[in-house]
C-alpha cells in the first residue's frame, strides 16, 4: 500500500530488513504519491552483474517505471548494522522536511550479507557482499559471485536513474552515507567509473566516517586541531571547521605496516573494484567531484562502530578530527572545490544529521 508521509515522529522503523519481492508486492501505481512505508511496498531490485543476481533497495518510486514529475535522486547508504529501513526512515524523513518527497526518488540500498557473522536472509538471486572488515566500504568483491562488488552494485543503481526514459527530467543525483555509508561513500566517489558517463550530475556528501583513503603516505600530523586532547574537546569550540593542521610521515609507520593500505590508503589495491586503477586516476577523480563533507559538532567519541585500529587512528583522535584534516588535505594539496559543514549539536547519529537544516539543501540541491 502506498501511503503519505504525515509527520516523521510517526512512520516507524521496520523490525526487520528480510527479502521481499516488489513484482509481487507492489502493486498501486506508485507515481501517484511517494511510497515511505519500511514494507515490501516500498522496495525494488537492481540488476546486478550478468549472472542473473540483484540487490534490494528501498524507494519511494519504482526505478523502471517513467515518472516525468522526479527531478532528483536521493541514495543513502546504510551504516555497519546494514539496516537499510533505518536510513530510507531518516531519507524519506529529511525529503518530508525539505518539502521534496513530489519530485524526488529517494532510495535506501541492501548492501546485505550471508556472510560469516552477518548472516542475513537474502531473496532468490540476491547477492551477498562480504560481511567481515571493510570489503562492501571499498569496493569488495561479492562474497556470492566474485566477478561483481559492491562499488558494481551502485553503478547500476545510478545508470538506472540517469535512464531518460524513465526518469526524463533527472537534474542532479546525490549519493550520500553516515558512518560506513560515509566510508562507502568516500571511496566510491573516487573511485567510480560511470560519474563522467551519466549525462546526468552527480553530488556526494560524506557523514562522519571513521577513515578515508588517504591519497598520499603522509597524515595529520599531532599537533594543533589534530592534537589528540584538542580533537576529543573540540565540542567546546565554535562549530566551524578546524583548519590548524600541518601534515608529515606517520610516526607509527614501522609498527602499523597497514595504514597506507587500501582501504585507508591507496597502497595495494590487489582486488576489488579499484585493482586495475592507477593512483593519479583516483587522486584525479577525487579532486575533480563534487562533494559535501557534514561533519557532527560533537562527534568526538569512540562511540558507535568507532575504528580505533592503527590505520584509523594515524587520520586523527576522532572522526570529526579526521574529516576535517582530511577535508584540508585535498582542497590544499589536490586542488578539490569540496565544501565541509558542521551540523551544530549533533553526535554520531545519522538522523540528526541528515534533518538538520544545514543538510537539507545539501541532500536536496534546487
Amino acid at each position: 500500500m502506498l501511503t503519505f508521509l504525515a509527520i516523521p515522529a510517526l512512520m516507524a522503523i521496520g523490525a526487520g530488513t528480510g527479502p521481499v519481492d516488489r513484482a509481487q508486492s507492489r502493486t498501486t501505481a506508485a507515481t501517484a504519491t511517494a511510497c515511505t512505508d519500511v514494507a515490501p511496498a516500498c522496495t525494488d531490485w537492481v540488476p546486478v552483474g550478468s549472472h542473473g543476481g540483484r540487490s534490494l533497495v528501498y524507494t519511494t518510486y519504482p526505478l523502471t517505471k517513467a515518472n516525468p514529475r522526479v527531478m532528483r535522486a536521493l541514495i543513502m547508504i546504510h551504516g555497519t548494522l546494514r539496516n537499510p529501513d533505518v536510513y530510507f526512515t531518516t531519507a524519506t524523513a529529511a525529503a518530508f522536511l525539505a518539502h521534496a518527497l513530489d519530485d524526488t526518488v529517494v532510495i535506501a540500498p541492501r548492501i546485505a550479507s550471508a556472510d560469516r557473522s552477518c548472516k542475513d536472509e537474502l531473496a532468490a538471486n540476491e547477492i551477498s557482499y562480504a560481511c567481515g572488515g571493510d570489503s562492501w566500504r571499498s569496493g569488495g568483491n561479492a562474497a556470492s559471485d566474485p566477478s561483481i562488488t559492491s562499488f558494481d552494485f551502485m553503478d547500476r543503481l545510478v545508470e538506472q536513474l540517469a535512464d531518460r526514459k524513465v526518469f526524463p527530467n533527472m537534474r542532479v543525483i546525490v549519493i550520500a552515507g553516515h558512518s560506513a555509508g560515509g566510508q562507502f561513500v568516500a571511496r566510491y566517489e573516487m573511485a567510480n567509473k560511470v560519474h563522467e558517463t551519466l549525462g546526468v550530475p552527480v553530488h556526494y556528501v560524506v557523514s562522519n566516517p571513521s577513515s578515508y583513503a588517504w591519497p598520499d603516505v603522509t597524515r595529520p600530523l599531532p599537533a594543533g586541531d589534530a592534537a589528540p586532547e584538542a580533537a576529543r574537546m573540540g565540542w567546546q569550540l565554535e562549530s566551524k571547521p578546524h583548519t590548524d593542521f600541518t601534515y608529515g610521515p606517520f610516526a607509527g609507520a614501522a609498527t602499523c605496516q597497514n595504514f597506507d593500505k587500501w582501504p585507508y590508503g591507496l597502497e595495494q589495491r590487489t582486488s576489488g573494484y579499484t585493482s586495475g586503477m592507477s593512483d593519479d586516476q583516483l587522486k584525479k577523480q577525487l579532486a575533480s567531484r563534487p562533494t559535501t563533507y557534514l561533519l557532527s559538532q560533537v562527534d568526538t567519541l569512540p562511540l558507535g562502530g568507532f575504528d580505533s585500529g592503527c590505520g584509523a587512528m594515524a587520520q586523527g583522535a576522532t572522526r570529526r578530527a579526521r574529516g576535517e584534516a582530511y577535508f584540508k588535505w585535498v582542497t590544499e594539496h589536490l586542488g578539490a572545490k569540496h565544501e565541509i559543514k558542521i551540523i551544530e549539536e549533533c553526535g554520531h547519529n545519522n538522523r540528526c544529521v541528515y534533518t538538520d537544516d544545514a543538510a537539507l539543501p545539501v541532500i536536496f540541491p534546487k
